[in-house]
């Protein structure tokens, strides 16, 4: 399935000019903007009813550009290789239990940096996932900043699993409604989310 070229450039288009859009991601399909800018961070959580203490992941096109955005431990290194490895070790948390994974992975980083400050957590970490799914890689990077990424629905309410599960207050509060994989039911796992520590414990939050 390939995205079309124009589909990818009014979003593109939108996302520079500080707008919201609804796309697919490398799980559910989101809502999203330019990490980098706080106005439209705001939109977001206003749109989803949603208190900005409560921090919104984002996603990057390649682990490359991660240091810029959050402290890059060396466990936080090693979660990376372990999720992209064919045979995935298991590796042991600060609580003991182990985990093995080939599921989407996010981690949520120290030390945040270089983003739209409402988007950072109380305590000053990020959730970055790093996106294989071709159309929010593209856009992530073209656009040249991360890209928030949160679930499709109102706070509260249940997370929309495919784009006819969106609600209409959803679909008519962002600027712009992406068309690739509108269609596409594909059973998509929700990622591993692992929260990694300055002093490289690591706690997992969601296997």
């Amino acid at each position: 399935m390939r995205y079309e070229k124009e589909d990818l450039q009014e979003a593109l288009r939108v996302l520079r000019a500080g707008g919201v859009i609804l796309y697919p991601t490398d799980t559910v399909w989101g809502i999203g903007c330019d990490a980098t800018n706080p106005e439209a961070v705001k939109r977001i959580y206003a749109l989803k009813r949603r208190e900005d203490t409560k921090s919104m992941l984002m996603l990057v096109h390649s682990e490359a550009i991660l240091d810029f955005y959050a402290q890059v431990t060396e466990t936080a290194e090693m979660l990376l290789e372990t999720s992209t490895a064919e045979d995935s070790p298991s590796l042991k948390g600060k609580d003991g239990e182990g985990f093995e994974t080939q599921k989407p992975l996010t981690i949520i980083y120290p030390n945040a940096r270089n983003l739209a400050p409402n988007l950072i957590a109380e305590d000053g970490s990020i959730g970055i996932r790093i996106t294989k799914e071709p159309f929010s890689n593209a856009l992530c990077a073209q656009l040249k900043h991360p890209l928030v990424s949160t679930s499709a629905n109102i706070s509260g309410e249940p997370t929309a699993h495919f784009f006819r599960e969106i609600s209409p207050e959803i679909i008519n509060g962002v600027d712009y409604v992406c068309r690739f994989r509108r269609d596409d039911e594909t059973p998509h796992e929700p990622s591993t989310i692992i929260k990694v520590n300055a002093d490289n414990t690591f706690i997992i939050i969601r296997e």
